[in-house]
């Protein structure tokens, strides 16, 4: 007797709770001590190296066309976010999930804060904020990505400088690494681990140089971080980025 064969069956997605467009992405990254992050490091997951070191990066960019659940929100579509991130990864029955978790995330805008706070328990926090962006193009070759924020009586910034055409990434490469993490992993307050998917497609990069973290790192971040990013950046980079697709939140 012939065995019908068995259909697939699709996985339902959750639903997507934020859609924008995160753009002109200066990444500038610092080798870390596992000891300071492991308290970071939700329930569940474990930190990803980088030739056997961990990573912190500062990262900023630029929010457009920002749409929570499908809907825009009015004064909240286009604004400049910085955070300070490092990697995890998790293993479930498919392999290895590779994820960010973000240790601060400054915004300007208080709603998406409270949102971010409220839906992911995310260590998000207000501050005025401002940008520049100049990307290159044949008849300006050279260009710039700089986010500042204001805290303690002072203007912090990140810039780097960009140049011709961005590049498509290279396989295992540093650049890859750092990018290549389409999970977001955040401590609930009960102690439990909220896992929510990050989809856009592979990005472009410029490499970047006059990289510079211009700020009081004890004041914005901590004094545990000072050893870490008060010097020059291990590398550096800008990616082009995309569309961005952030999935609801599940509990692991």
């Amino acid at each position: 007797m012939a065995v019908a064969a068995s259909i697939p069956v699709a996985v339902p997605q959750p639903r997507a709770f934020l859609c924008a467009g995160w753009y002109n992405l200066p990444m500038l990254n610092f080798p870390a001590d596992a000891e300071l992050l492991q308290k970071y490091v939700p329930a569940g997951t474990e930190l990803d190296l980088w030739q056997g070191r961990p990573y912190l990066s500062v990262v900023g960019f630029q929010f457009l066309n920002t749409r929570v659940y499908g809907v825009p929100v009015p004064l909240h579509r286009h604004f400049e976010e910085v955070n300070l991130r490092t990697y995890v990864r998790r293993r479930d029955a498919d392999g290895w999930r590779r994820g960010v978790v973000f240790i601060r995330e400054i915004v300007r805008r208080r709603l998406i804060a409270l949102i971010a706070r409220w839906v992911y328990n995310e260590n998000y926090v207000t501050m005025p904020m401002r940008h520049r962006v100049v990307v290159p193009t044949p008849a300006l070759p050279t260009g710039a990505a700089r986010y500042e924020w204001y805290a303690g009586a002072r203007w912090h910034s990140l810039a780097a400088e960009i140049a011709g055409e961005p590049s498509p990434l290279v396989p295992g490469s540093e650049e890859e690494f750092i990018t290549e993490h389409y999970y977001g992993y955040c401590r609930q307050r009960d102690g439990t681990t909220l896992e929510y998917r990050v989809e856009h497609p592979a990005w472009r990069v410029w490499p970047a140089f006059n990289a510079k973290l211009d700020c009081d790192v004890a004041a914005v971040y901590g004094s545990e971080f000072v050893p870490f990013l008060e010097g020059e950046p291990t590398s550096a980079f800008v990616a082009e980025g995309s569309a961005v697709i952030v999935r609801q939140g599940v509990r692991l």
